[in-house]
C-alpha cells in the first residue's frame, strides 16, 4: 500500500495535452458538448414539426373558408344551370382564388366532372378527391396529390333551394406554400447553441486546472483503480492487514486485524510493544522489519499465518506490511459449512417428503426414512391409540403403538411394527412426554430409567450395538401426539445438542402434518358415518323390481350422493338417484334432508315432476336460510333423477334435474339411453320439470347412477357414456347384482375420486290373474253386487279369509265415491305381497279420517277402514283421484290381522 501509494506521489508531471484522451475534464467536456448538440437539435426538430403541423392547419382552415363561401356565393346555383356553366364560373373561380390566395378553386357537378380549373386543360375532367361525403351533405377535408403536387384541399356541397346538393367545390392550396416562421427562427437558436458552447468550453477549463492541481495531475484511470486497491485490502478481503512504521508504530489495522488480533479502538498510532493482546513472538515479528512468510503465530487461541514485507521497495517510506490468514478458523469454518448444507439440505427434503398423504400411519413412515440415515441409523415413531383413529390422545400418554418402524437393517432388536408399548415412568419417554422436552441420552448402557423398562430386550439392544437416543414429542397445536426416537449404532459417537436442534426441528414439522392428517381421519370418519347412517342400509321388499345398488366413496372427502328404493302403493315403486354439489359433511348433511324430503313427498303419491318441483323449493329455501346465516355460503345445488314404475301396467314415468340419463338394458342384451329431458339441477327455481313415460318389457333393467360413475378428469363423459354401454351391453342373462359389479370393473377398477351411487333394477310384472278390475255403477244400490263380486275373486285367489274385511272396506269406500265423487267409478283388486283394493271416481275430492261424536249417524266408516287396513291413502290422478287399502294377507297360522279388532268392535251392520 505505502509502496503504491509511494509510486503515485513521484509520478512525473505532464501537461493537459499529454493527458490520457479520457480524461475527466475531457469527459465533461465532451458531456457539455453533448448536451448542447442535443438542445439545439431538439429545437430545430420541434420547430420544423410545428411549422409543418401549422402550415398543415393554416391551409386546411384558408382553403375550408373559400370553399364555403364560394358554394354560398349568390349566382353559383344558377351558373350551375346555366347551358355552359364553365364559361361563367371560370372567371369567377380564377378571381376568388388570385384574391383569396389560394391555388385553385374547383367547381363540379354531383359526379366529380370538373367545371372550372386554373390548368384550363383540366377542365372536364375527374376531380381528384373524395366527394361522397359532400354529395351527403357534409364538408370534407383532404391531403391528396392532385394535378399541383401536394395539396390540401377543402370540398363543400352546393345545395338548391329545396336543400338538396346540385355540386360540388373544392378549395385547396399547396402546403409549401404557407408562409412559416423556420427561416426566422434557426438563426437565432443556432447563436444561442454557440454561445452556449462557448461557455461550457470556458467551464470546462477552470474544473480542469483545479482538478489537476486537488489530484497531482493524476487521471481517473490512475485514481479509481488506487481506491479500488484501498478498499480491497481494507475491507475486501478475508484477510487481516497491518501497517507498522519504521520506529515500530501501528499506522493502520483493518476489521480483519482488529478482530484476529483482539485490538482496541485507539491502536493506531500506538507502538507495538504497547499493545497489551499481542504475544512476544507477534511483537518481535512486527517490530523487526525483516520478511517472513506464512511463520505460524499463537493469537489468543488462533493460530495464525503470517506473511510480512518491507514497504520501501519502491522509494516508499521504511516500515512494514502484514496480512495475517486464520488457518484455524478456516478450517472449523469449513467442516460448520458442510455440517450445516448437510442439515440444511436434510430439513429440505423433510418438507418435500413428510405429509405427502393425509395418512397418519404413512406420514410416521416418511419421517423416519426421512432421518435414516443422515440423521440416525434407526428411526422409531410411537404413536397413541386414539390418533391412529383420528381422535384426541389420552392425557396419560402411557400406552402407545408402535407405527412406524425403518433402520439401516432388519435385524434389529427394537419393537416391532404394531405392538402396544407401556412406557414406564423413568424412561426418557415417559420424561418426554411429561414434560413436553426433546430428551437426549447419550449412552443408553448407563440410563437405568430407561434399562428397566424391559431389560431383557434393552439387553439385545445393547449388545446389538445401539448405543445412544434422541427421543422427541410428536407435538402440535399444543397436543403431544406420540414420540419419535432416533437411535445411532453404527456412528460410535453419541448424539450432541446439535444432533438434538436438528431431531427436534424435523419432529416438529412431521408433527403438523401427522396431526393434520389426524384430524382429516376424524373428519372423514365422521362425515362417512354420517353418510352411511343417512343412506339406505336394507332395500325394502317389494315384488315389482329385482334390486341391485353399490355405493363407493371417493379417495378423498365424502359427498352428497345418495340413492333409495321406495314402496308406493299399488305395488308401485319410486327409484330415487341423486347427488348434493360439493363434498364434506355439509354435502353429506344435505343430502340427508334431502332423502328425507323425497321420502315424506312420495307419501304424499305425486308425480315424479311435481316431487322435484318440492325438491327444487327445497333446496332454494336451504340456500336463503345459509345465506342468512353465515355469510358468502356456497349454494347448495343437486341433481335428481326420480322414476316410478308400476308392475300392473309395466309403464315407468321418470324426470330428472340436471342428473345424467337412465340407461336400458332390453332383455335381448342391448343397451339404450333414453332421451329424458334434463331439466335444470334442483336450488335453480323458475323452469318445470317434464316428465317421460315408458312402457318396458318384463326382464328390462334400468340403471341409475350419479357422475362419479361416467365422468373423470382423464376422459370425456361420452367416452364413460360408452364404457357403461360396454359393460352393460350383450348380458341379457346376468342379474342386477352381477351387473353392478362388472359396470364397476370396467369404469372404476380403483378407488374413484368421486363418490358413486349405482342402482340396477329388473323389471318384473304381476300376473294378469292377480289383477281384477270392474266399472262401478253409479248407484248405491250396487254396493253389494261389488261386494259378491270380490268375495268371488277372493276365493278364486284362496283368500275367503278376507273376504269379511274386504266387504267392509270395499262398502265404505264405494259408497264414498258415489256419494261424494262422481262418475264414472272404477273397482279394481291386486294380490301381491298384500291385497290392494282401489276404487277410483273422476272427482278431486278426498275423504278424512275423523272421531265420530256418539250420535253422529256418520264418520265412523274410513275408521273403520283405518283399523282393518295395513294402510290406506288417496292419490290423485289426471281423471280424478283413487282410495286405496291394503290389508295384510293371511299368516301361515291362518290368522288375518283385523280379526280381533272385529271381535271387540260393537258394530250393527
Amino acid at each position: 500500500m505505502v509502496t503504491r501509494f509511494g509510486r503515485f506521489r513521484n509520478a512525473p508531471v505532464r501537461s493537459l495535452t499529454d493527458k490520457h484522451p479520457r480524461s475527466l475534464a475531457g469527459q465533461v467536456f465532451a458531456l457539455q458538448v453533448a448536451v448542447v448538440v442535443l438542445l439545439v437539435a431538439t429545437a430545430v426538430v420541434a420547430l420544423l414539426l410545428q411549422s409543418q403541423r401549422d402550415s398543415n392547419a393554416e391551409a386546411r382552415h384558408r382553403s375550408l373558408a373559400v370553399a364555403e363561401t364560394f358554394a354560398h356565393s349568390p349566382g353559383v346555383l344558377a351558373a350551375l344551370k346555366s347551358p355552359d356553366p364553365s364559361k361563367v364560373l371560370q372567371p369567377l373561380t380564377e378571381g376568388a382564388r388570385k384574391a383569396t390566395g389560394v391555388d385553385f378553386i374547383v367547381v363540379m357537378n354531383t359526379k366529380g366532372i370538373r367545371y372550372t380549373h386554373p390548368q384550363p386543360n383540366q377542365i372536364g375532367k375527374k376531380f381528384v378527391g373524395t366527394i361522397e361525403p359532400s354529395l351527403a351533405g357534409r364538408v370534407y377535408t383532404e391531403t391528396v396529390n392532385g394535378p399541383l403536387g401536394h395539396e390540401v384541399q377543402a370540398t363543400v356541397p352546393i345545395f338548391d333551394h329545396q336543400q338538396k346538393v346540385v355540386g360540388v367545390v373544392s378549395a385547396g392550396m399547396k402546403v409549401n406554400n404557407v408562409t412559416g416562421v423556420v427561416s426566422r427562427q434557426i438563426p437565432i437558436i443556432l447563436g444561442a447553441g454557440a454561445a452556449a458552447l462557448a461557455m461550457a468550453t470556458a467551464g470546462t477549463a477552470l474544473v480542469a486546472r483545479r482538478l489537476q492541481r486537488q489530484t497531482h495531475r493524476l487521471g481517473p484511470a490512475e485514481m479509481t483503480r488506487m481506491y479500488e486497491h484501498h478498499d480491497a485490502v481494507l475491507h475486501a478481503v478475508r484477510e487481516g492487514v497491518l501497517i507498522v512504521s519504521n520506529d515500530g508504530r501501528l499506522l493502520l489495522a483493518n476489521d480483519e486485524a482488529r478482530r484476529l488480533l483482539d485490538l482496541p479502538p485507539d491502536a493506531e498510532g500506538q507502538h507495538i510493544s504497547d499493545l497489551p493482546s499481542l504475544d512476544p513472538g507477534t511483537v518481535e515479528l512486527l517490530t523487526s522489519g525483516r520478511a517472513a512468510t506464512d511463520e505460524v503465530h499463537l493469537a489468543g487461541g488462533r493460530l495464525l499465518a503470517v506473511n510480512q514485507r518491507p514497504t520501501d521497495r519502491h522509494g516508499g517510506p521504511k516500515g512494514t506490511v502484514a496480512t495475517l490468514r486464520d488457518s484455524t478458523e478456516l478450517r472449523t469454518l469449513s467442516g460448520k459449512a458442510d455440517v450445516a448444507r448437510q442439515r440444511l439440505r436434510l430439513l429440505y427434503d423433510a418438507g418435500l417428503g413428510i405429509g405427502t398423504t393425509l395418512d397418519v400411519v404413512s406420514t410416521a413412515e416418511e419421517l423416519t426414512k426421512v432421518a435414516v440415515p443422515r440423521l440416525a441409523d434407526f428411526a422409531t415413531v410411537d404413536l397413541a391409540d386414539p390418533v391412529l383413529h383420528g381422535d384426541e390422545p389420552t392425557s396419560s400418554g402411557a400406552d402407545m403403538r408402535r407405527s412406524a418402524v425403518h433402520g439401516i437393517r432388519d435385524d434389529h432388536p427394537l419393537y416391532k411394527l404394531g405392538h402396544l408399548i407401556s412406557f414406564l415412568p423413568s424412561t426418557p419417554q415417559a420424561q418426554a412426554f411429561r414434560t413436553g422436552r426433546p430428551e437426549l441420552v447419550p449412552d443408553l448402557s448407563t440410563t437405568p430409567g430407561w434399562l428397566a423398562q424391559d431389560p431383557e430386550r434393552t439387553r439385545m439392544i445393547i449388545d446389538y450395538g445401539i448405543h445412544s437416543l434422541i427421543t422427541v414429542p410428536l407435538q402440535a397445536r399444543g397436543v403431544i401426539l406420540g414420540m419419535a426416537n432416533f437411535w445411532r449404532s453404527e456412528k460410535p459417537q453419541p448424539f450432541e445438542e446439535d444432533d438434538l436442534s436438528l431431531a427436534e426441528e424435523l419432529v416438529a414439522r412431521a408433527a403438523v402434518s401427522i396431526d393434520n392428517a389426524r384430524r382429516y381421519t376424524r373428519e372423514h370418519a365422521m362425515a362417512v358415518t354420517l353418510q352411511r347412517s343417512l343412506l339406505p342400509r336394507a332395500l325394502p321388499e317389494q315384488s315389482a323390481l329385482e334390486v341391485a345398488h353399490r355405493y363407493l366413496p371417493a379417495l378423498s372427502g365424502v359427498s352428497g350422493d345418495w340413492f333409495d328404493v321406495i314402496p308406493l302403493p299399488g305395488s308401485r315403486v319410486a327409484l330415487v338417484v341423486g347427488d348434493v354439489v360439493g363434498h364434506g359433511l355439509h354435502a353429506a348433511a344435505t343430502m340427508g334432508r334431502l332423502r328425507t324430503a323425497v321420502h315424506n313427498f312420495s307419501t304424499l303419491d305425486l308425480p315424479p315432476d311435481e316431487i322435484l318441483g318440492h325438491l327444487d323449493e327445497l333446496v332454494g329455501r336451504i340456500d336463503q336460510e345459509e345465506d342468512e346465516t353465515t355469510a358468502g355460503a356456497v349454494i347448495t345445488g343437486a341433481t335428481c333423477l326420480y322414476a316410478i314404475y308400476d308392475p300392473v301396467s309395466r309403464h315407468c314415468v321418470m324426470a330428472r334435474a340436471g342428473h345424467p340419463m337412465p340407461g336400458l338394458v332390453q332383455p335381448d342384451g342391448s343397451v339404450s339411453f333414453p332421451d329424458l329431458p334434463a331439466g335444470p339441477p334442483l336450488g335453480l327455481g323458475g323452469m318445470p320439470f317434464e316428465t317421460t313415460e315408458l312402457e318396458l318389457a318384463e326382464g328390462t333393467q334400468l340403471v341409475l347412477y350419479t357422475d362419479g360413475l361416467i365422468e373423470d378428469r382423464t376422459r370425456d363423459i361420452d367416452v364413460g357414456i360408452e364404457l357403461l354401454r360396454q359393460a352393460l351391453a350383450s348380458h341379457p342373462d346376468r342379474s342386477p347384482e352381477e351387473s353392478c359389479q362388472a359396470v364397476l370393473d370396467e369404469l372404476l377398477p380403483g378407488r374413484p375420486k368421486d363418490d358413486v351411487a349405482l342402482l340396477i333394477a329388473r323389471t318384473r310384472a304381476i300376473p294378469p290373474d292377480h289383477v281384477a278390475e270392474w266399472d262401478v255403477p253409479f248407484d248405491p244400490a250396487a254396493v253389494a253386487g261389488m261386494r259378491a263380486a270380490a268375495a268371488e275373486k277372493l276365493d278364486d285367489w284362496g283368500l275367503s279369509d278376507l273376504t269379511f274385511a274386504m266387504e267392509l272396506v270395499l262398502s265404505e269406500l264405494i259408497t264414498n265415491a258415489i256419494r261424494y265423487g262422481s262418475a264414472p267409478v272404477t273397482m279394481r283388486l291386486l294380490h301381491d305381497r298384500t291385497l290392494t283394493c282401489e276404487v277410483t271416481d273422476s272427482s278431486s275430492t278426498s275423504p278424512h279420517l275423523r272421531y265420530a261424536a256418539a250420535m253422529d249417524e256418520g264418520g265412523r266408516g274410513l275408521f273403520l277402514v283405518a283399523q282393518l287396513a295395513e294402510r290406506w291413502g288417496t292419490r290423485y290422478t289426471p281423471q280424478g283421484k283413487v282410495i286405496w287399502a291394503e290389508l295384510s294377507l293371511p299368516r301361515p297360522d291362518g290368522s288375518v290381522d283385523g280379526t280381533a279388532f272385529l271381535n271387540t268392535l260393537d258394530v250393527e251392520l
